[in-house]
């Protein structure tokens, strides 16, 4: 037969329990550590298709998106073709954009599975399976809660980040505000008229009110400082930055999905990738002279109008996938107004990772009246440079007059102040999945979905993020289990393991039995403290 092409639909197989063990009251928790996972048809179409084609060709080339979940899919695809045809053979191409040039160059250099990409996919798939139905299950049964409806549902990574997010709240109830008083100025120069505020804080009214009494009409200057200094550019976007980022507009799991249709569309680089790093292969002035008969045009000229384009980095570099950028133009009419939104976002930042750094005039200015000090800093973008095209952070600029060292100032109006300390502010969608990339916690690809579930689930709150009642139960319970569970640091030292499966120097069969141990040591400490606890009430 001719060439076909198949497309895939996520994982079309998938691990569970086997069906003896589906009821939760009456099978034991531990039982579910010694049984062997067994694997079940996810796409049952996709497959009789597979098996149907396995018969008629040959050879075989698995074209899946080239990270950890799309080298296991791909594998799992073939590895029903195989067992139709044993003797089909078979490679695999790589590519980062949907481009006819990035296509064809991926199938005319073809190359070998990654088995150790796939295995760690495979040993994450499988861990996170028996951690969460374990968890889940006994969560639920302390609780009498084990309706479908009515579950409590705990994973690996979904309880530390769900830790984070208590903890914050906690902060924030607890925290006392404290009163304390400043000094205020208001000093005139050339007509214009500048608050100061004392760097001393007062810890009662009266002191600060026999302070304000030792100033008099003059302040002066004890020190004056102009310098230049540089704004770096944005580095270019990786998954993480990049949702960070589009949480402007949209909740990660939007944005990823938007994100995974401009890609599928050929209209971006693919949008899960560490990477921060832009290849030497990469030929950033072609992507930007696709910019040109957009409404980017200007921008686009202004990085090309340099002597020499100079990309920023980040400190990630990976060799799997470039950071994300455009891969070819698109106007408004062509997209909806949200999908228009992320482009035009990853086409600034692509451009503004080009141009020039931004240059900023700084003065610092310190004075002295009463005894007490005071400063104020002014700043003025003198050259926009990569702002002019990456505009969604506006500068605030502080625009003083000039004072020299030595100077005596006209004070206007002096005051006291009356403040008190804030609560830390909850976080963001945005701030928590740099968290979790900070503290290794999930993957790429995994962050945004872990966070869509917990609200999902109702344990949060979005924008900001807020914990439920619900919430509380879990982490209340988890912490009763094992606080360990809900600790980050469990949670990053598999993700390294994850890493060393890729790498070849663990193999996945070794992770999911070190992890399944753990699991076990956790929850025997528990029914032996149920047990002691029961004994003592007896």
């Amino acid at each position: 037969m001719k060439a076909c092409v198949i497309g895939l639909k996520g994982h079309i197989v998938e691990f569970d329990f086997p069906s003896n063990l589906k009821n939760w009251r009456k099978t034991p928790i531990l039982e579910l550590l010694k049984s062997k996972l067994v694997k079940k048809a996810r796409h049952r179409k996709i497959i009789s298709v597979l098996k149907y084609l396995a018969k008629k060709v040959n050879h075989v080339t698995i074209a899946t998106d080239y990270d950890r979940e799309g080298e296991l899919i791909g594998l799992e695809a073939l590895e029903i073709l195989k067992s139709v045809n044993p003797k089909l053979t078979f490679d695999r191409a790589k590519f980062s954009a949907i481009t006819k040039e990035d296509v064809l160059k991926a199938f005319k250099n073809r190359q070998k599975i990654n088995y150790n990409l796939a295995s760690a996919a495979l040993a994450r798939q499988k861990i996170d399976l028996i951690w969460g139905c374990v968890l889940t299950r006994l969560l639920s049964l302390i609780h009498n809660r084990v309706s479908k409806k009515d579950f409590l549902s705990a994973g690996r990574v979904q309880s530390p980040v769900l830790r984070i997010i208590i903890e914050r709240e906690e902060e924030i109830k607890n925290f006392v505000p404290v009163k304390y008083w400043q000094i205020g100025l208001i000093i005139e120069k050339h007509g214009e008229k500048i608050k100061l505020v004392s760097n001393e804080r007062f810890i009662s009214e009266e002191i600060a009110k026999k302070c304000l009494e030792k100033i008099e009409n003059t302040c002066k200057v004890i020190d004056a400082q102009e310098k230049i200094v540089e704004e770096k550019k944005p580095i270019p976007f990786n998954t993480t930055e990049f949702l960070k980022e589009a949480s402007m507009f949209f909740p990660p799991e939007k944005a990823m999905q938007i994100a995974e249709y401009l890609y599928m569309k050929g209209f971006i680089s693919y949008p899960r990738t560490d990477n921060t790093v832009y290849p030497n292969t990469l030929d950033l002035k072609k992507n930007v002279k696709m910019l040109l008969n957009t409404e980017f045009k200007k921008y686009a000229l202004l990085v090309l109008n340099q002597e020499k384009i100079i990309p920023s980095k980040g400190k990630k570099q990976t060799t799997d996938h470039p950071p994300i950028h455009i891969t070819a133009p698109a106007s408004r009419e062509e997209l909806s107004k949200e999908e228009f939104i992320i482009y035009e976002l990853i086409a600034r930042r692509f451009l503004a990772t080009l141009y020039k750094n931004a240059l900023w005039k700084i003065n610092h200015y310190k004075f002295t009246a009463g005894n007490l000090s005071f400063e104020i800093k002014g700043k003025q973008l003198i050259e926009k440079g990569w702002r002019e095209i990456y505009y969604y952070s506006k500068p605030e600029q502080i625009i003083l007059p000039e004072f020299q060292k030595g100077e005596e100032v006209k004070i206007v109006k002096k005051y006291i102040e009356e403040k008190q300390t804030t609560p830390p502010k909850r976080y963001t969608e945005g701030e928590i999945i740099k968290i979790m990339e900070k503290l290794g916690l999930g993957t790429k690809s995994t962050r945004h979905e872990i966070l869509q579930k917990l609200k999902q689930r109702k344990y949060i709150s979005s924008r900001p993020l807020k914990p439920k009642e619900t919430a509380y139960i879990i982490f209340n319970s988890l912490k009763e289990i094992a606080e360990e569970i809900t600790m980050p640091n469990m949670t990053a030292e598999l993700e390294k393991k994850m890493d060393l499966i890729e790498q070849g120097k663990l193999s996945e069969k070794e992770v999911v039995e070190q992890s399944k141990r753990k699991l076990k040591e956790i929850l025997l400490k528990y029914f032996e403290k149920q047990a002691t606890h029961s004994k003592k009430d007896a």
